[in-house]
């Protein structure tokens, strides 16, 4: 069983949840909302793959945008998706909710005919079931024929195949059709027909997991420890009751006469923000525990540690720990009930859950625009076309591989801005006024920064700031009450912070200039994903700017060096000495690499083919310049 690649293996629903986000109000009143994906399945798989289970989904999307953006965030979850079935004929399932209240949630199914739902036996294989430790199922697929045969064949393809089985009754009367359309809130309608049809089925499973509620319909009555005798009479797998704010209780065994006196977990003192998908998070949670064979006290403190992480915040799967995030909650404790606003976990919960590591970073850097407006012939739409060519000459370079990216902005370079979305380049978008002191911002943010709102998912807020800690009181306060409401604007979008320092140009700098101002940003609470600094000539001085980093912030990014229109063979040199730092990612350098093609271009010289040529030869031989230098420091 070790030897298997996957640990667990959900089936069942995948879904968009549009949540409202307005918090409070009733769905009519709802104006804007968030986009997650969502399914009791699918927020299991993505949840046990955040604590660093292998995890993989059997379910089906559409052949759409909302099914590719389901397929596409699972990867970013680390979830196999070998089993999801990409459905031509159906339409990705639909939810949209509201919070209004801690105990209320208006919800709305749009599943007619869904994908999911069009699961049969002949799209479970059962060898990628015996690749997995354990499969669990969730009710609403046992509340029609065809769904229920391909659920009952993926049971028996693990059991054959040596794996263990848990079923989430995840009761939702909607789905059974037992309630209407507006009725999506309602937790529990009894239902002789539904009750038959679970009891017929718990023998086939090792681990049973419901509310109190769930259980009352598994075991057909609403004393909850009859019904969980009348489980037990069905079969001999292990029962967890979750009961909301009193914990959980597991029954290895036989039940006692007092439901307090299960197998139990110590809880956690929270403020409930958000009832939805705090099952599955907890699900996820007690997954990591009895996968291990760890005991029933401490399974369940994972898995309630996991219910209140999640209960804490706006959405389902984005509220899960990562187990980086489980581990220091755990240690750390409630500090705050409302988890959501404690700022060093929200931190660790935000750094531990970004897509995906990125070892290395070439940038070719074409966001510039008075620069661009300075050159001789430019005018705003030739300045945007050469941005286009920019664009195409960072594609030809990266070659679809990972590892490259650009910074281009809105204002002079929309349409390659635009361009880029359809690219698997990491991208950049500048905020900053060019050349302002104190830093003001493109008007496109708005007073409030509301502009942000309107970026893409993925693109990283860059942020050009000239700052020097011999700054007068004013400037200094100035500068940095900015930078703090950009940053904290950033992560309410969910998009990633690039703070760009250059102290250069208005004072001396000394070996400690830098490392001066890193320290006080992240004094103000300031935490960027990425830093763009200036090239140091010395060791010394990268060890420094790298040690008052990492003092702050363990999980940042990295770093990228920035170019100032240096010549290539001194950046070459400074290559040298970053690389030797392993946080030094790579670079995003503009000027160096397309300066002179733009001026020759702009006076006509040159034509679109010969311009694209030179600013991609330029930049790869910098690409190459910077692997060079890295793999040097790595054999000294």
């Amino acid at each position: 069983m070790a030897g298997k690649p996957l640990d667990v293996i959900a089936i069942g629903r995948s879904s968009i949840d549009l949540y409202g986000g307005q918090v409070g109000g009733r769905l009519e009143d709802m104006r804007t909302f968030d986009k997650y994906i969502g399914g009791s399945p699918t927020n299991i798989a993505c949840g046990a793959a955040r604590l660093g289970l292998r995890s993989g989904l059997i379910s089906a999307v559409g052949d759409e945008h909302m099914g590719r953006f389901i397929i596409e965030q699972l990867h970013r979850e680390g979830v196999d998706t070998r089993g999801v079935k990409v459905d031509p004929e159906r339409l990705t399932a639909l939810v949209l909710l509201g919070i209004r209240d801690d105990v209320r949630f208006p919800l709305i199914f749009f599943r007619e005919n869904c994908a999911d739902m069009g699961l049969t036996p002949a799209d479970i294989d059962p060898a990628y079931i015996a690749t997995s430790r354990a499969l669990v199922v969730t009710g609403t697929h046992l509340s029609h024929p065809q769904t229920e045969a391909a659920v009952l064949k993926a049971i028996t393809a693990a059991r054959e195949s040596g794996g263990r089985t848990a079923l989430d009754i995840d009761y939702r009367p909607n789905l059974w059709g037992l309630a209407g359309h507006g009725a999506g809130e309602s937790r529990y309608i009894a239902s002789s027909a539904v009750t038959s049809r679970l009891q017929s089925h718990l023998h086939r499973f090792d681990l049973i997991v419901g509310t109190e509620e769930e259980f009352h319909i598994a075991g057909g009555t609403t004393d909850t420890l009859a019904a969980l005798r009348a489980v037990r009479e069905c079969t001999d797998a292990a029962l967890v009751c979750k009961r909301g704010a009193a914990g959980a209780v597991a029954f290895p065994g036989a039940i006692p006469a007092d439901i307090e006196a299960g197998e139990r977990g110590p809880g956690f003192p929270i403020e409930v923000f958000n009832v939805l998908g705090a099952g599955d998070g907890f699900m996820a949670g007690l997954l990591r525990g009895w996968l291990s064979d760890a005991d029933w006290s401490a399974s369940l403190e994972t898995a309630n540690a996991c219910g209140a992480l999640a209960v804490s915040r706006h959405g389902c799967t984005p509220a899960y720990p990562s187990a980086a995030e489980l581990d220091y909650f755990l240690h750390e404790g409630v500090r705050r009930p409302d988890l959501r606003n404690d700022e060093a976990l929200e931190q660790v919960h935000w750094s531990t859950n970004r897509a995906g590591e990125i070892a290395v970073l070439r940038v070719l850097a074409f966001d510039h625009r008075a620069q661009f407006e300075a050159l001789p012939g430019a005018t705003p739409a030739r300045i945007g076309h050469f941005k286009r060519l920019c664009l195409r000459a960072a594609e030809a370079v990266a070659g679809g591989a990972a590892g490259y990216g650009v910074l281009c902005d809105e204002r002079l370079g929309r349409e390659a801005l635009h361009e880029a979305a359809e690219t698997h380049l990491w991208t950049g978008r500048p905020v900053e006024w060019p050349g302002s002191r104190p830093l003001a911002l493109e008007p496109e943010l708005g007073p409030d920064f509301g502009g942000l709102s309107r970026w893409p998912d993925g693109q990283v807020v860059k942020c050009l700031c000239f700052a020097h800690p011999d700054d007068d009181a004013a400037m200094q306060a100035e500068q940095e009450a900015t930078v703090h409401r950009l940053f904290h604007a950033a992560r309410r979008n969910r998009l990633e912070f690039l703070l760009e320092l250059v102290p250069s140009q208005v004072g001396p700098v000394t070996p400690t200039t830098t490392a001066t101002l890193i320290e006080r940003f992240y004094e103000i609470g300031v935490y960027p994903d990425w830093w763009k600094l200036e090239p140091f000539e010395t060791d010394h001085e990268w060890q420094m700017a790298v040690n008052a980093i990492e003092r702050n912030d363990s999980r940042t990014r990295g770093i990228l060096v920035l170019g100032l229109d240096a010549p290539e063979q001194s950046l070459s040199r400074s290559f040298a000495s970053a690389a030797r730092q392993p946080l030094v990612k790579g670079f995003a350098v503009g000027r160096t690499v397309f300066m002179a093609a733009a001026r020759a271009w702009m006076r006509n010289e040159i034509d679109d083919a010969e311009a694209t040529a030179a600013v991609q030869a330029n930049f790869a031989r910098l690409c190459l310049c910077w692997d060079r230098a890295r793999n040097a420091a790595r054999k000294d």
